[in-house]
This record gives C-alpha cells, sequence and structure tokens, in this order.
C-alpha cells in the first residue's frame, strides 16, 4: 500500500469532549504519523454539509452534558441519512457516552425529558436509578482480534442504555458497571461502529483498539488487510498494568 491516508470525522468537536476524550485524535493521528500514515482531520459540527461525513474514513464523537447533547441531536437528526450509510458501509466509528446514547431510539434526561434518538442502533437509554454510575472500568471484548487484552477506562454517566436483543455489546464487564445496573454489557458493537461509555481517553489506555480502529479504516478504504507495523507500547503497557493491579486489588 503506497502513501497510505485515512481521514478523521471528528463529530462536533466544540460541543462534544468531555473527559478528555480529544485525546483519542490525538493518539489515532500520532499512531498513524509514526507509521508514514497521512492523517487528515475534518472537523464536522453546526453548519457543515453533512456530507462531510462520508469522507471520514473513520468517525469520532466524545461526550457531552445533557445541555450539550439536545444541540448536537438536533443538528445530527439533519445529517441523520449520511451517518447511518457510514455506518451501514462499515465505516470505522468510536462514540463516547453521550454520542453513544444518541444512536438509540430515545434517551431520557437527568430532568426527565425524553430525547429522540437517531435510531441508527437498536438501543435506548433511560434513568431508572437516578444514580450516576462512576469509577474505573475494566471490559472483556467481544471484538475477536482483542480477545487475549482486557479493555480499560473510566465511566461517568447518569443514563443507563439497554440493547435490544439483536444487538451485541462491545464487551462484558469484568470491574465496574457497564450499560447499566441489570446487565453485565458494556457498549455496543455494530459492524465496525462501537459505542461506549468508556472516557479516559480510551485509546491512550488501550493502543491496540486504536491500532485495530486504524487497520479496519485501511481495509475499507482500500480493500485490503494491512499489517501495522509494530510500536514501542512500553509506557503504555505499563501504565495499564498499574491500573488492572491498582483496580483489581
Amino acid at each position: 500500500m503506497k502513501n497510505p491516508k485515512i481521514t478523521i470525522g471528528w463529530l462536533y468537536p466544540d460541543f462534544m469532549n468531555t473527559y478528555g476524550d480529544r485525546g483519542n485524535i490525538l493518539v489515532l493521528k500520532s499512531r498513524c504519523l509514526e507509521r508514514g500514515i497521512l492523517v487528515e482531520v475534518i472537523d464536522i459540527s453546526l453548519g457543515s454539509q453533512a456530507s462531510e461525513i462520508l469522507r471520514a474514513d473513520f468517525l469520532f464523537m466524545g461526550g457531552a452534558q445533557d445541555r450539550q447533547q439536545e444541540i448536537v441531536y438536533k443538528d445530527l437528526h439533519l445529517k441523520k441519512k449520511f451517518l447511518q450509510q457510514a455506518v451501514e458501509r462499515e465505516i470505522p466509528g468510536l462514540y463516547i457516552c453521550g454520542a453513544y446514547q444518541l444512536l438509540g431510539n430515545y434517551y431520557i434526561t437527568a430532568e426527565g425529558v425524553p430525547i429522540k434518538g437517531l435510531e441508527i442502533l437498536g438501543l435506548y437509554t433511560e434513568n431508572p436509578g437516578k444514580k450516576r454510575l462512576v469509577g474505573n472500568i475494566v471490559v472483556k471484548t467481544e471484538i475477536e482480534e482483542l480477545k487475549d487484552q482486557l479493555i480499560i477506562g473510566f465511566e461517568n454517566h447518569g443514563g443507563q442504555t439497554f440493547l435490544n436483543k439483536d444487538m451485541r455489546p462491545f464487551g462484558e464487564i469484568v470491574r465496574g458497571h457497564g450499560n447499566n445496573e441489570i446487565d453485565p454489557n458494556e457498549g455496543v458493537y455494530y459492524k465496525n461502529t462501537i459505542g461506549t461509555y468508556l472516557h479516559g481517553p480510551i485509546f491512550s489506555k488501550n493502543p491496540r483498539l486504536a491500532d485495530w480502529f486504524i487497520a479496519k479504516a485501511l481495509k475499507v478504504k482500500y480493500g485490503e488487510d494491512v499489517q501495522l507495523k509494530p510500536m514501542n507500547d512500553r509506557f503504555e503497557f505499563l501504565a495499564r498494568q498499574q491500573f488492572l493491579t491498582q483496580d483489581h486489588a
């Protein structure tokens, strides 16, 4: 593959960027550039052409508070057709917390106000216990290529999400809360789209997950499997070991 390039579509960076979610863009870009993969980042927000979504090889959207989410929801409903096309075309995408919630059928705010979701994925979010689910989280992922490695992060959400029976979770909780207080699921995994409650940012703690997205983006764009050059993740490994040791202590 000669001179590969990835275009990252960053959805609503000015509204949806809680708990350091923008760090995922920085990590993904760095890991691409170190391997000689060119990167273009396009901001897609209020006033952006909806068709910009289909320019992206990887889509990212972080979390936010209810007020910001309501503003974004109204605009995204105008862009829904293009986002749905991207998901069905298997364009890799990572959607964190509030972004994850809006992919579903509806979301009920902490004040009890229902907000219609995009209905792209079969899930819904409520506030059954009026309680925030907060803390470090460890997940055994459903992604085949990553089943030998736990996914770690930090969650802080009041909404509790429930998947329809035909939806596959991102993973199963080892430690923490995940989607809700009832079942062991965390997030959702559909084609190359992942919705999750893991903040942190997730890529800095899980570099192999970042590489999974890079490889998927290149495969979808160029039509061939890619073997990414290994990187020195010694410090990431040490940070993960400390996290897991403390979390299981």
